[in-house]
Protein backbone atom coordinates (compact mmCIF):
# COMPACT_ATOMS: atom_id res chain seq x y z
CA UNK A 1 0.00 0.00 0.00
CA UNK A 2 2.91 2.02 -0.22
CA UNK A 3 2.78 3.84 3.23
CA UNK A 4 4.59 1.60 5.35
CA UNK A 5 6.88 3.23 8.30
CA UNK A 6 10.84 3.68 7.18
CA UNK A 7 13.55 4.74 9.81
CA UNK A 8 14.16 8.49 7.42
CA UNK A 9 16.58 10.12 10.17
CA UNK A 10 14.99 12.68 12.55
CA UNK A 11 15.06 16.36 11.45
CA UNK A 12 13.94 19.34 13.76
CA UNK A 13 10.69 20.38 12.01
CA UNK A 14 11.13 23.39 14.46
CA UNK A 15 12.34 25.70 12.42
CA UNK A 16 9.67 27.64 11.19
CA UNK A 17 6.62 25.34 10.77
CA UNK A 18 6.20 24.53 14.35
CA UNK A 19 3.64 26.74 16.08
CA UNK A 20 3.58 27.42 19.72
CA UNK A 21 1.80 29.90 21.40
CA UNK A 22 3.53 31.26 24.42
CA UNK A 23 6.77 34.29 24.55
CA UNK A 24 4.83 36.97 22.24
CA UNK A 25 1.45 38.19 21.37
CA UNK A 26 -1.55 38.52 23.96
CA UNK A 27 -0.50 39.11 27.64
CA UNK A 28 -2.49 35.89 30.31
CA UNK A 29 -5.42 36.11 30.98
CA UNK A 30 -7.01 35.92 34.37
CA UNK A 31 -10.84 35.47 33.67
CA UNK A 32 -12.01 31.33 33.04
CA UNK A 33 -13.69 32.27 29.75
CA UNK A 34 -11.98 34.71 27.17
CA UNK A 35 -13.87 37.51 27.06
CA UNK A 36 -15.55 39.06 23.57
CA UNK A 37 -12.80 41.31 23.35
CA UNK A 38 -10.10 39.02 23.65
CA UNK A 39 -11.05 37.19 20.98
CA UNK A 40 -11.79 39.77 19.00
CA UNK A 41 -8.01 40.78 19.49
CA UNK A 42 -6.94 37.29 19.08
CA UNK A 43 -8.91 37.49 15.77
CA UNK A 44 -7.24 40.46 14.86
CA UNK A 45 -3.93 39.47 15.26
CA UNK A 46 -3.96 35.99 13.52
CA UNK A 47 -5.63 38.01 10.38
CA UNK A 48 -3.26 40.80 10.35
CA UNK A 49 -0.33 38.17 10.41
CA UNK A 50 -2.27 36.05 7.67
CA UNK A 51 -2.36 39.31 5.38
CA UNK A 52 0.72 40.46 5.99
CA UNK A 53 2.40 37.15 4.43
CA UNK A 54 0.43 36.96 2.26
CA UNK A 55 1.43 40.53 0.88
CA UNK A 56 5.26 39.39 1.18
CA UNK A 57 4.93 35.74 -0.36
CA UNK A 58 2.15 34.20 -2.42
CA UNK A 59 4.33 30.85 -1.21
CA UNK A 60 4.14 31.56 2.49
CA UNK A 61 7.98 31.59 3.30
CA UNK A 62 7.34 33.72 5.87
CA UNK A 63 7.60 33.17 9.28
CA UNK A 64 3.38 33.44 10.22
CA UNK A 65 2.73 29.86 12.13
CA UNK A 66 5.83 30.38 13.99
CA UNK A 67 4.12 32.21 16.70
CA UNK A 68 0.39 33.07 16.53
CA UNK A 69 -1.75 34.28 19.96
CA UNK A 70 -0.20 33.47 23.09
CA UNK A 71 -0.19 33.98 26.78
CA UNK A 72 2.59 34.82 29.10
CA UNK A 73 4.43 32.29 31.68
CA UNK A 74 1.25 32.84 34.16
CA UNK A 75 -0.95 30.10 34.06
CA UNK A 76 -4.72 30.06 34.85
CA UNK A 77 -5.89 29.23 38.29
CA UNK A 78 -9.13 29.16 40.34
CA UNK A 79 -9.71 32.11 42.33
CA UNK A 80 -10.36 31.14 46.01
CA UNK A 81 -14.41 32.51 45.74
CA UNK A 82 -15.44 30.09 43.54
CA UNK A 83 -13.25 27.03 45.15
CA UNK A 84 -16.44 25.61 46.69
CA UNK A 85 -18.84 26.59 44.20
CA UNK A 86 -20.88 23.86 42.56
CA UNK A 87 -21.19 22.64 40.45
CA UNK A 88 -17.71 22.90 38.62
CA UNK A 89 -17.07 22.73 35.22
CA UNK A 90 -14.21 20.14 34.18
CA UNK A 91 -12.44 22.94 32.31
CA UNK A 92 -12.58 25.65 34.90
CA UNK A 93 -11.11 23.39 37.59
CA UNK A 94 -7.08 23.76 37.84
CA UNK A 95 -5.34 20.65 35.88
CA UNK A 96 -3.30 18.59 38.17
CA UNK A 97 -0.37 18.56 36.21
CA UNK A 98 2.11 15.88 38.06
CA UNK A 99 -0.64 13.04 37.21
CA UNK A 100 -0.71 13.71 33.63
CA UNK A 101 0.90 11.25 31.09
CA UNK A 102 2.19 14.24 29.26
CA UNK A 103 1.45 18.28 28.89
CA UNK A 104 2.77 17.96 24.78
CA UNK A 105 0.03 17.67 23.26
CA UNK A 106 0.57 17.53 19.05
CA UNK A 107 -2.08 19.48 17.05
CA UNK A 108 -2.30 18.20 13.05
CA UNK A 109 -4.33 20.52 10.58
CA UNK A 110 -6.73 19.21 8.02
CA UNK A 111 -6.67 20.02 4.53
CA UNK A 112 -6.14 23.41 3.02
CA UNK A 113 -5.47 24.69 6.57
CA UNK A 114 -2.19 25.03 8.74
CA UNK A 115 -0.58 25.57 11.81
CA UNK A 116 -1.82 29.15 11.90
CA UNK A 117 -5.52 27.60 12.39
CA UNK A 118 -5.21 26.34 16.04
CA UNK A 119 -4.41 29.87 17.33
CA UNK A 120 -7.06 29.64 20.18
CA UNK A 121 -6.96 26.34 20.54
CA UNK A 122 -3.42 27.31 22.10
CA UNK A 123 -3.96 29.68 23.59
CA UNK A 124 -6.19 28.25 25.83
CA UNK A 125 -4.07 25.02 26.48
CA UNK A 126 -1.15 27.05 27.55
CA UNK A 127 -3.35 29.31 29.85
CA UNK A 128 -3.79 25.49 32.08
CA UNK A 129 0.05 24.68 31.46
CA UNK A 130 -0.06 22.88 29.06
CA UNK A 131 2.47 22.29 25.86
CA UNK A 132 0.57 22.34 22.87
CA UNK A 133 2.39 22.87 19.51
CA UNK A 134 1.11 22.85 16.10
CA UNK A 135 2.75 21.26 13.10
CA UNK A 136 2.65 22.60 9.47
CA UNK A 137 2.47 19.27 6.89
CA UNK A 138 4.57 19.44 3.83
CA UNK A 139 2.32 21.62 1.34
CA UNK A 140 0.52 23.79 3.81
CA UNK A 141 1.09 27.01 6.16
CA UNK A 142 4.10 28.35 5.25
CA UNK A 143 5.92 25.30 4.07
CA UNK A 144 7.10 25.93 0.76
CA UNK A 145 6.59 22.69 -0.97
CA UNK A 146 4.61 22.76 -4.29
CA UNK A 147 1.70 20.70 -3.24
CA UNK A 148 1.39 18.69 -6.60
CA UNK A 149 4.64 17.21 -5.75
CA UNK A 150 3.68 15.70 -2.71
CA UNK A 151 3.56 11.82 -3.79
CA UNK A 152 2.37 10.17 -0.89
CA UNK A 153 0.73 10.09 2.64
CA UNK A 154 4.76 9.67 4.15
CA UNK A 155 5.83 12.32 2.69
CA UNK A 156 3.00 14.62 3.41
CA UNK A 157 3.32 13.42 6.85
CA UNK A 158 7.26 13.66 7.52
CA UNK A 159 7.69 16.69 9.65
CA UNK A 160 5.05 14.95 12.14
CA UNK A 161 6.73 11.50 11.86
CA UNK A 162 10.44 13.72 12.28
CA UNK A 163 8.80 15.28 15.06
CA UNK A 164 8.13 12.21 16.73
CA UNK A 165 11.18 10.43 15.70
CA UNK A 166 13.49 13.40 17.40
CA UNK A 167 11.74 12.88 20.72
CA UNK A 168 13.15 10.24 23.68
CA UNK A 169 12.14 7.21 23.52
CA UNK A 170 10.70 7.43 27.26
CA UNK A 171 8.47 10.81 26.30
CA UNK A 172 4.92 10.66 24.92
CA UNK A 173 2.34 13.39 24.01
CA UNK A 174 -1.24 13.73 22.64
CA UNK A 175 -2.07 13.64 19.09
CA UNK A 176 -4.94 15.84 17.56
CA UNK A 177 -6.14 15.71 14.09
CA UNK A 178 -8.79 17.60 12.61
CA UNK A 179 -10.76 16.34 9.09
CA UNK A 180 -8.01 14.99 6.77
CA UNK A 181 -5.28 15.49 9.12
CA UNK A 182 -6.72 12.24 10.86
CA UNK A 183 -4.55 10.08 8.33
CA UNK A 184 -1.16 11.77 9.45
CA UNK A 185 -2.36 10.95 12.71
CA UNK A 186 -3.27 7.18 12.04
CA UNK A 187 -0.12 6.79 10.43
CA UNK A 188 1.84 8.59 13.46
CA UNK A 189 0.32 6.07 15.56
CA UNK A 190 1.52 3.30 12.99
CA UNK A 191 5.00 4.69 12.77
CA UNK A 192 5.39 5.39 16.80
CA UNK A 193 2.89 3.98 18.61
CA UNK A 194 5.42 3.69 21.54
CA UNK A 195 5.33 7.07 21.39
CA UNK A 196 2.04 8.37 21.60
CA UNK A 197 -0.18 8.54 24.55
CA UNK A 198 -4.02 8.76 23.13
CA UNK A 199 -5.16 10.05 19.90
CA UNK A 200 -7.94 12.62 19.39
CA UNK A 201 -10.07 12.62 16.08
CA UNK A 202 -11.66 15.93 15.35
CA UNK A 203 -14.33 15.29 12.75
CA UNK A 204 -11.48 13.59 11.05
CA UNK A 205 -11.02 10.76 8.54
CA UNK A 206 -10.38 8.03 10.87
CA UNK A 207 -9.89 4.94 8.04
CA UNK A 208 -9.59 1.24 8.46
CA UNK A 209 -6.70 -0.57 7.50
CA UNK A 210 -7.00 -0.62 3.69
CA UNK A 211 -8.85 2.56 3.31
CA UNK A 212 -8.67 5.41 1.49
CA UNK A 213 -9.31 8.60 3.68
CA UNK A 214 -11.16 10.11 0.38
CA UNK A 215 -13.15 7.45 0.73
CA UNK A 216 -14.82 8.53 3.94
CA UNK A 217 -15.88 12.29 2.32
CA UNK A 218 -19.17 13.10 1.15
CA UNK A 219 -18.67 13.11 -2.57
CA UNK A 220 -20.49 15.50 -3.21
CA UNK A 221 -18.32 18.33 -1.00
CA UNK A 222 -15.12 16.30 -1.57
CA UNK A 223 -15.56 17.36 -6.15
CA UNK A 224 -16.61 21.18 -5.01
CA UNK A 225 -14.16 21.08 -2.68
CA UNK A 226 -11.62 20.22 -5.63
CA UNK A 227 -12.85 21.67 -7.70
CA UNK A 228 -13.06 25.29 -6.34
CA UNK A 229 -11.15 28.28 -7.92
CA UNK A 230 -11.34 30.24 -4.25
CA UNK A 231 -9.65 29.89 -1.01
CA UNK A 232 -12.31 32.47 0.26
CA UNK A 233 -15.19 29.93 -1.14
CA UNK A 234 -14.04 26.84 0.11
CA UNK A 235 -13.64 28.23 3.19
CA UNK A 236 -17.07 29.74 3.12
CA UNK A 237 -18.21 26.13 2.49
CA UNK A 238 -15.97 24.70 5.49
CA UNK A 239 -17.12 26.86 7.83
CA UNK A 240 -20.74 27.05 7.87
CA UNK A 241 -20.94 29.17 11.29
CA UNK A 242 -22.70 33.01 10.94
CA UNK A 243 -19.44 33.60 14.21
CA UNK A 244 -16.84 32.67 11.63
CA UNK A 245 -16.80 35.76 9.39
CA UNK A 246 -13.35 36.72 10.51
CA UNK A 247 -12.22 33.25 10.77
CA UNK A 248 -14.01 33.08 7.29
CA UNK A 249 -11.04 35.85 5.78
CA UNK A 250 -8.33 34.37 7.85
CA UNK A 251 -8.49 31.23 5.93
CA UNK A 252 -8.88 32.67 2.96
CA UNK A 253 -6.16 34.59 3.44
CA UNK A 254 -3.93 31.40 4.87
CA UNK A 255 -5.16 27.86 3.05
CA UNK A 256 -3.49 26.87 0.24
CA UNK A 257 -4.11 24.41 -2.39
CA UNK A 258 -4.98 20.51 -1.04
CA UNK A 259 -2.42 17.89 -2.17
CA UNK A 260 -4.27 15.19 -3.62
CA UNK A 261 -2.01 11.92 -3.29
CA UNK A 262 -2.40 11.21 0.35
CA UNK A 263 -6.13 11.45 0.74
CA UNK A 264 -5.98 8.82 -2.08
CA UNK A 265 -3.50 6.36 -0.41
CA UNK A 266 -4.81 3.61 1.21
CA UNK A 267 -3.46 3.27 4.46
CA UNK A 268 -1.92 0.03 6.35
CA UNK A 269 -2.40 -0.32 9.98
CA UNK A 270 -1.81 -3.31 12.13
CA UNK A 271 -2.89 -3.90 15.51
CA UNK A 272 0.55 -4.68 17.21
CA UNK A 273 1.05 -0.75 16.18
CA UNK A 274 -2.01 1.52 15.34
CA UNK A 275 -4.57 -0.48 17.58
CA UNK A 276 -2.51 0.22 20.80
CA UNK A 277 -2.83 3.69 20.52
CA UNK A 278 -6.07 4.96 22.81
CA UNK A 279 -8.56 7.00 20.06
CA UNK A 280 -11.18 9.35 20.81
CA UNK A 281 -13.43 10.53 18.26
CA UNK A 282 -14.78 14.66 18.61
CA UNK A 283 -18.05 14.43 16.52
CA UNK A 284 -18.96 18.30 15.16
CA UNK A 285 -22.86 18.01 14.88
CA UNK A 286 -23.53 20.89 12.35
CA UNK A 287 -20.79 19.95 9.67
CA UNK A 288 -21.20 20.56 6.32
CA UNK A 289 -18.01 18.84 5.18
CA UNK A 290 -18.06 15.92 6.95
CA UNK A 291 -21.81 15.15 7.57
CA UNK A 292 -22.63 14.20 11.27
CA UNK A 293 -24.20 10.80 9.40
CA UNK A 294 -20.73 10.10 8.24
CA UNK A 295 -18.63 10.44 11.43
CA UNK A 296 -21.63 8.06 13.12
CA UNK A 297 -20.63 5.65 10.28
CA UNK A 298 -16.75 6.49 11.69
CA UNK A 299 -17.04 5.59 14.85
CA UNK A 300 -19.68 2.42 13.78
CA UNK A 301 -16.65 0.67 11.91
CA UNK A 302 -13.54 1.79 13.74
CA UNK A 303 -14.95 2.28 17.43
CA UNK A 304 -12.94 4.23 19.58
CA UNK A 305 -12.40 4.18 23.37
CA UNK A 306 -14.30 7.23 23.73
CA UNK A 307 -16.83 9.78 21.95
CA UNK A 308 -17.36 13.22 22.29
CA UNK A 309 -19.84 15.92 20.44
CA UNK A 310 -20.21 19.55 19.92
CA UNK A 311 -23.43 21.42 19.49
CA UNK A 312 -24.03 23.97 16.80
CA UNK A 313 -20.36 22.97 15.22
CA UNK A 314 -19.49 23.16 11.94
CA UNK A 315 -16.34 21.51 10.37
CA UNK A 316 -13.74 23.70 12.57
CA UNK A 317 -14.50 24.05 16.44
CA UNK A 318 -11.34 25.48 17.20
CA UNK A 319 -12.94 28.49 15.09
CA UNK A 320 -16.52 28.59 15.78
CA UNK A 321 -16.56 26.80 19.09
CA UNK A 322 -13.40 26.92 21.04
CA UNK A 323 -14.19 26.54 24.58
CA UNK A 324 -16.91 23.51 23.47
CA UNK A 325 -13.48 21.82 21.99
CA UNK A 326 -10.92 23.28 24.52
CA UNK A 327 -13.35 21.65 27.44
CA UNK A 328 -13.27 17.79 25.81
CA UNK A 329 -9.93 18.35 24.99
CA UNK A 330 -9.09 18.77 28.77
CA UNK A 331 -10.90 15.96 29.64
CA UNK A 332 -9.12 14.04 27.26
CA UNK A 333 -6.14 14.86 28.13
CA UNK A 334 -6.83 14.07 31.94
CA UNK A 335 -8.41 10.49 31.20
CA UNK A 336 -5.97 7.55 32.95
Amino acid sequence: MGNACGSTPATDTRGGIELRGSRRGMRARSQRKMTASEEELLHRQALAIAIQQTQLSQRFEGSMSRRIGSTSSRRRELPDSLANAKPLKLSQLPLQLEHLETKKIILVHGEGFGAWCWYKTISLLEEVGLDPIALDLRGSGIDNTDPNTIANLADYSKPLTDYLQSIPDDEKVILVGHSCGGASVSYAMECHPKKISKAIFLSATMVLDGQKPFDVLSDEVSLHLLNADSMELIARMILKSERCLQDIALAAASMRSIPLAPIMEKLSLTSENYGTVRRYFVQTLDDHMLSPDIQEKLVRENPPHGIYKIKGSDHCPFFSKPQSWHKILLEIAQLP
